[in-house]
């Protein structure tokens, strides 16, 4: 069996794949799936686990379900270096922005963001952005609709 991270096999791979996509299902029915007896899948999960190749285990909710019907991609830009820091930091506390990535180019991040109204997006860039962490500018993109959006990886070698 695989003893470092990089080192995964056919089955730790089909394991990925799985709980990616069924990550209610039992060790059991995953075992059925893939050949595996429920106590290789379980240690094969908590190696998984211990080596941080498996980070977490959430549930995937609709946002439509909690009334943030709003997809905003905001593009950041951060003209002051000392005020990095201090975005980086508080961007954690902000539970309207869903994903946070730093960028090569013309804008320092790309922020994804839910909420549920524009009214409620135009605070959050003023008065939360702008004011408090001092963001410079911004460039707002709004979905339409997501014809897909899902956090499961390709697992194929």
């Amino acid at each position: 069996m695989p003893s470092t991270r990089n080192e995964l096999d056919a089955k730790d791979l089909a394991i990925l794949e799985l709980v990616q996509r069924h990550g209610d299902w039992s060790h059991a029915e995953i075992g059925r799936q893939i050949g595996l007896s429920v106590s290789a899948v379980n240690d094969r999960i908590r190696r998984l686990v211990a080596d941080k190749t498996i980070t977490s285990w959430a549930a995937t909710i609709d946002p439509a379900a909690l009334g943030l019907h709003l997809l905003a991609f905001v593009n950041v830009l951060i003209d002051r270096s000392e005020a990095i820091p201090t975005f980086t930091a508080a961007i954690g506390e902000y539970a309207e922005i869903q994903e946070c990535h730093h960028l090569a180019g013309e804008w320092n991040y790309l922020l994804k963001v839910r909420v549920r109204t524009t009214a409620e997006l135009e605070r959050f860039i003023s008065d939360e952005l702008k004011a408090k962490l001092k963001v410079t500018r911004t460039f707002t993109t709004i979905a339409l609709d997501s014809i897909k959006d899902t956090h499961a990886l390709s697992v194929r070698p």
